[in-house]
């Protein structure tokens, strides 16, 4: 459990609380919070049969979230174009399916 705690300060920033109002310094940490939340739920729904199943916080943001990718969006989808020396891409295709079936069944 300390090592979930020390996740989330140390790789989402909670305990950046640099603002001079409570509410602002209470309005990041609730963003922090529900950071982990989502990338709790992702790691257990979308990832659990990938070899970034069991990994930290930080290692997700860095291999999975933080690609450098060509985005273009119309009004009936976005298109994310990543590049093909990409080493996790089958990673993310395994998330993005993932995530795909669980808004079709909610």
């Amino acid at each position: 459990m300390e090592n979930r705690f020390k996740e989330q300060q140390l790789e989402l920033f909670s305990d950046r609380t640099s603002t001079h109002t409570f509410a602002g310094n209470q309005l990041r940490l609730w963003f922090s919070s529900v950071a982990y939340v989502l990338i709790q739920a992702l790691r257990q729904k979308c990832l659990a049969k990938t070899e970034l199943q069991n990994a930290t916080v930080g290692t997700i943001r860095t291999k999975l979230l933080k690609l450098g990718a060509l985005m273009t969006v119309s009004t009936h989808r976005i298109l994310i174009a990543i590049t093909s020396s990409c080493p996790y891409k089958h990673i993310f295709a395994t998330a993005h399916k993932s995530l795909k079936m669980l808004t079709n069944t909610a």
